[in-house]
């Protein structure tokens, strides 16, 4: 992986290269685009579906607004509506003018062109466009998907919209995505529910980072430093456990961070155990759709947890208490960032939850619904039919029981062709030639590449709806490749289901 101190002249060989591998899938990739849409009147069965559900008597089309529709959970759910029936009306924002690849999905209507929220205008132009847009198609429900650097602002716009027209919104307010979407707060408030967390501190100094670590020979902890902030560069040192080695290595390290008033950082224990997501919807304080998956910094490979492991419900079991202690009427995304530790205990060795971060937003993982679009929609749509009264006793009206909430069909596993491709084959083809792997393992990245291929299902392909992953790698990314080149950027690595380019 290259990184902000690798020579200019490797980054510009790798944006070559990823243009030449683009360009030479380019004849394969456009005639599996031809196969997909003749194949696809013979199949008829996303028709069949989407006219099965319009045909029903009861059955009332709405206006659907999904934002979000690069990446592979906005085009998921644009998707999902429409197998339903229903209109969707996509929108997103066009980095150097390329339009995402989910503008030339079969499931939207109509598309819309976001200006992106900057230091000079601040939100109020993004959040008058998705008001137009509302008032224009008279939209019945706004389901957000936000990327991370514009959570707070869409939290922003639901106030807005929620206070000048009709259409509901699958979006926390202000005060709960800023209070969720920042490491500090998070923890912060989590603690005030009355929650577990692990040791945190807040710092804005070296010497404040080192103050902690001082103590680490005596209390045996040891610690993870994240930026509070969501620039690239921070990001890339997250991975670091301190105190390292050696105090040199720790002083040498914490001197390349930058750390100020500015620029906060959260110093966490590190929890040594492994990792897990989970995506929530949440309408009017119920959890409709959940799924929990194990899960890495940088994760591109998705499996869904079965529902009935103990580690789901226990994360299932903790999304729905979390929700209840903040008041029980949130309607939104919610997922969480776990790590699982093992201790020992007079029972045995047990399995406990720590919960690290949350992301007030959709996640990716919605992808692994495959099968279940109808029951998920059923779940959104849920918001359009007014809000649960709770009662005295806080339960909510005829004392019902929340139901189980909507999870994946079987073991669903999900990759993308595009990332694979490169860190399977191509990357270690690369390795093989420069003598740095053996053939073995070369050979072992190309099987389970394949094996992805054949028995995985693609987070952006659809056979019936084949252009968006045509745009996306032979259009989009290319075009992300130049720029990076005409502007002299350098980056460490990317993201193809969110289209995320980590700069350094």
């Amino acid at each position: 992986m290259l990184t902000g101190s690798s020579p200019y002249h490797l980054h510009l060989a790798q944006n070559v290269t990823l243009l030449l591998v683009s360009l030479s899938f380019l004849p394969l990739s456009t005639l599996i685009v031809f196969l997909s849409y003749a194949i696809s009147p013979l199949a008829r069965s996303h028709y069949a579906l989407r006219k099965h559900n319009r045909s029903n008597a009861t059955f009332r089309p709405r206006t659907i607004l999904v934002t979000g529709v690069g990446m592979s959970k906005g085009l998921t759910l644009a998707r999902a509506f429409y197998l339903a029936g229903h209109n969707v009306i996509g929108a997103d924002f066009q980095p150097h003018g390329i339009p995402p690849c989910g503008r030339f999905s079969r499931a939207l209507r109509k598309f819309y062109a976001l200006p992106k929220p900057d230091d000079t205008n601040g939100a109020a132009q993004y959040i008058n466009a998705l008001l137009d847009i509302v008032q224009t198609e008279k939209v019945d429900l706004w389901v957000s998907c936000s990327g991370v650097a514009s959570a707070v602002e869409d939290g922003q716009a639901k106030e807005v919209l929620e206070r000048k027209s009709d259409c509901r919104c699958i979006q926390f307010d202000v005060p709960t995505t800023s209070t969720l979407h920042e490491k500090d707060t998070f923890i912060l408030e989590t603690q005030r529910l009355g929650l577990p967390v692990p040791e945190t501190h807040n710092v804005t100094s070296r010497a404040a980072v080192h103050k902690v670590l001082n103590e680490s020979p005596r209390t045996k902890k040891r610690y993870i430093l994240k930026s509070t902030g969501v620039d690239d560069e921070s990001r890339n040192n997250i991975m670091t456990v301190l105190p390292r080695r050696t105090l040199s290595e720790t002083y040498s390290h914490l001197s390349t961070i930058k750390i100020g008033q500015d620029k906060p950082w959260v110093l966490q224990e590190f929890v040594s155990g492994k990792e897990y997501c989970t995506h929530a919807l949440i309408v009017d304080g119920e959890v409709k759709a959940f799924v929990a998956c194990p899960s890495l910094e940088l994760l591109m490979h998705y499996e869904d947890l079965p529902k009935d492991e103990p580690l789901s419900k226990a994360m299932l079991l903790f999304t729905r208490e979390y929700v209840r202690r903040s008041g029980g009427q949130w309607t939104g995304h919610l997922s969480f960032d776990f790590l699982v530790e093992e201790r020992e205990s007079e029972k045995g060795v047990e399995k406990g939850l720590v919960p690290i971060e949350c992301n007030p937003r959709a996640h990716t993982a919605v992808v692994l619904f495959a099968g279940r679009e109808g029951e998920m929609v059923e779940g959104y749509l849920a918001a359009l039919k007014g809000k649960k009264r709770p009662n005295i006793n806080g339960i909510t009206n005829g004392d019902e029981l929340e139901k189980e909430p909507v999870s994946p069909v079987g073991r669903v596993k999900c990759y993308w062709i595009g990332h694979d491709l490169v860190t399977m084959a191509i990357y270690p083809l690369l390795f093989l030639l420069l003598r740095r792997i053996t053939i073995s393992d070369f050979l072992g990245g190309v099987g389970t590449f394949l094996e992805h291929v054949l028995f995985w299902k693609d987070g952006t392909y659809e056979p019936w709806d084949p252009l968006p992953v045509w745009w996306l790698y032979h259009v989009y990314w290319p075009g992300q490749f130049l720029a990076c080149i005409i502007q002299g950027r350098k980056w460490s690595r990317i993201n193809v289901s969110t289209t995320k380019v980590f700069g350094c």
